[in-house]
């Protein structure tokens, strides 16, 4: 389990700097000498020539793994279970995060991947990667600063495929530079110092600078082929744009399941498609990659297990059955939750499995969201009063909710920081979190909104206040019996709010252009607060509570953007200042008082501070840490380096 606090910035940032300049060299260790191993599976294909030997597959340095238990066997396949086509986030999680650095399994520090170091300049304004040379991708074409330079400039600067560039790319309103020194030299350069940089490539975000293999989607991007050849590649495909193709290739977003889409797609992973996320899918399976960069210390080449495999289904219900049945090797996503722990101890013996933990990055099981820039002015005006969003926080009894939805665990709480991290904040957590009708009625009264004769309280323009809240139809927690408690309590004192269920690609488009009442979400940002401070003010079209505030931060043009009040601007002039901040405890100090802002200003109501997960591997399933964090800022299992992963026969 993580051993440190985690909560301004998950890791010590490399003492980023203090007047000199910062540099990082990964400890090498040399596997043996040409005594490289590889698969059964792929020493077959080199016996026939299909394949080169195992030993100029490999880099010169091999990055070498150390086994979470033991060395590993090589063969046998990882069986999980997807929730439909949409659920293309459990293959990043698994099998899709290598970038130029990554998180140590324990999540307390940054370490070497496919940059072998790294130097930053004294202002932390220029960071200098050199890449791990011979790295190839799973065709066999070599790696090099070319490919990150094509993500730069045909993809990441391309405003056909993207309007706006990666917001973590952006210092000072402007975007960083990317160049290439030599062959495997890059430098990023920005206007000012970067003090999150490397954080944010450690994101499932931040492996886009080395997702895009040149050699292959350069074939679909207009600055590399001329027009009429691309017009007719579109018109065969039975498109109408390039940028349509040039996803469907595998160009599109990296949290994109087009990525999965395409067999052909040269990848860095350790397993690459090969059947794919079609439309019909029910199956998509992966298969090793024979030009993987990494090694055992015994000189294995990984990864250990041949394939990957995902079955689709439409329902948790079904991945659970097929985890009793012994069907999911190792798995967390959906099944790891309250409502599914009786059973599966259960059936423990059954299914021959046994649990490894996942303690939570949220810090709440659900956060309602009122949309405080709603374009009808009676409820912007309704919803801005912090009296009233008090009053509701105080009518609401969540120590009933944990009781009998979420099995008892839990404490009462609101949207700060968890416990355990450096920027916890007391009044933030634990505010208006007492179940008291009477000062619920009192702020409501003090709100100005008086009963009527209904029983309802009256807005300022007469009427009843009524709003719906939308929910979403699945998640881990049952959200819509919670908000239909919620409904209950909120009756109790005057106010009428209807629970809206919708599936997510709705509930997502209506808060994107801000026509939503309220919205319930789950409290992300518990740990890791830099990286996602959603909750503490209007920072990404995920403030679920003020789309306008911080449409009019991160896209001032936008038709919907709106000049937020002064507190919260305040908070935005903090974070520009954090971004840019290279010292982690002046970091914290900015942080802190951005989430003492969010304390004072209260935007969103909590229910309470969700326990540890968990997830179930199978008995022969190996290499399995007994902990690791929930979060996709910290996309696991992935960190954990799921190529050591193997079967053992007995």
């Amino acid at each position: 389990m993580y051993t440190r606090k985690l909560g301004g910035n998950l890791i010590l940032l490399i003492a980023l700097l203090a007047l000199f300049s910062a540099s990082y060299s990964a400890p090498i260790i040399h596997a043996q000498d040409s005594q490289y191993h590889e698969a059964p599976m792929l020493a077959e294909r080199v016996a026939s020539g299909e394949l080169p030997p195992v030993d100029e597959r490999l880099p010169e340095d091999p990055l070498v793994i150390k086994p979470t238990e033991e060395i590993g066997v090589y063969g046998g396949t990882w069986h999980m279970g997807m929730r439909g086509r949409n659920d293309h986030a459990l293959i990043i999680r698994t099998a899709g995060y290598q970038g130029l650095v990554r998180w140590t399994p324990d999540w307390t520090d940054i370490e070497p991947n496919l940059a072998v170091n790294w130097e930053i300049s004294p202002d932390a304004s220029e960071y200098t990667f050199y890449l791990r040379q011979g790295v190839k991708w799973s065709d066999g074409t070599p790696f090099t600063a070319d490919d990150v330079l094509f993500w730069y400039e045909a993809i990441a600067r391309n405003t056909d495929l993207f309007p706006s560039p990666p917001s973590w790319m952006v210092i000072d309103g402007q975007v960083g530079v990317v160049e290439k020194i030599d062959d495997y030299t890059v430098r990023f350069t920005f206007s000012g110092p970067h003090g999150l940089l490397l954080q944010y490539l450690c994101l499932p975000e931040g492996t886009s600078p080395v997702s895009y293999p040149e050699h292959y989607l350069s074939q679909f991007h207009p600055d590399y082929v001329p027009q009429n050849q691309l017009d007719k590649l579109v018109q065969d495909a039975g498109l109408t744009q390039w940028t349509e193709l040039f996803a469907l290739k595998g160009g599109g977003i990296i949290d994109s399941g087009s990525r999965w889409q395409n067999p052909e797609l040269p990848t860095l992973h350790a397993w690459m498609t090969e059947i794919p996320l079609s439309v019909d899918a029910t199956q998509v399976r992966l298969v090793r990659n024979p030009y993987f960069f990494k090694v055992d210390p015994e000189g294995n080449q990984l990864p250990y297990l041949d394939y990957i495999t995902y079955d689709l289904a439409e329902d948790v219900e079904t991945l659970v059955l097929g985890a009793i049945n012994g069907e999911i090797d190792m798995q967390s996503r959906h099944i790891g939750i309250e409502d599914n722990l009786a059973v599966l101890t259960d059936n423990m013996e059954t299914g021959d499995y046994h649990f490894f933990e996942t303690p939570s990055s949220f810090m709440n099981t659900m956060i309602i969201s009122l949309n405080l820039t709603h374009p009808d002015p009676v409820k912007r005006e309704i919803f801005q009063n912090k009296d009233f969003r008090i009053g509701l926080s105080y009518a609401i009894n969540r120590d009933q909710i944990i009781s009998l939805v979420l099995y008892g665990q839990g404490i009462p709480y609101q949207s700060g920081p968890r416990p355990d991290t450096d920027l916890y904040n007391e009044q933030l957590a634990t505010q208006y979190t007492e179940y008291n009708v009477a000062l619920a009625n009192e702020y409501l009264d003090k709100a100005g909104y008086d009963l009527g004769e209904d029983g309802y309280r009256v807005g300022p323009d007469g009427n009843r206040i009524s709003f719906s809240v939308d929910v979403i139809t699945t998640y881990r927690y049952d959200w819509s019996l919670i908000v239909e408690l919620v409904a209950q309590y909120w009756q109790q004192v005057g106010i009428e709010m209807i629970p809206n269920v919708v599936e997510r690609n709705q509930l997502y488009e209506r808060k994107a252009a801000n026509q939503h009442d309220a919205v319930v979400w789950v409290g992300d940002g518990g740990l890791g607060v830099t990286l996602e401070p959603r909750y503490y003010f209007p920072y990404s079209v995920e403030s679920n509570y003020a789309e306008a505030w911080q449409y009019w931060y991160n896209n001032p043009n936008h038709e919907l953007a709106e000049e937020p009040p002064a507190s919260a601007q305040r908070q935005m002039v903090l974070y520009d200042q954090v971004k840019t901040t290279p010292d982690l405890d002046e970091q914290n100090v900015l942080m802190a008082e951005i989430i003492q802002i969010a304390a004072d200003e209260f935007y969103v109501i909590g229910i309470s501070l969700p326990p540890s997960g968990y997830g179930i591997v199978q008995n022969d399933f190996y290499n399995v840490p007994a902990s690791m964090p929930d979060s996709w800022t910290y996309p696991n299992p992935a960190p954990t380096n799921t190529e050591q992963y193997f079967i053992k026969s007995e």
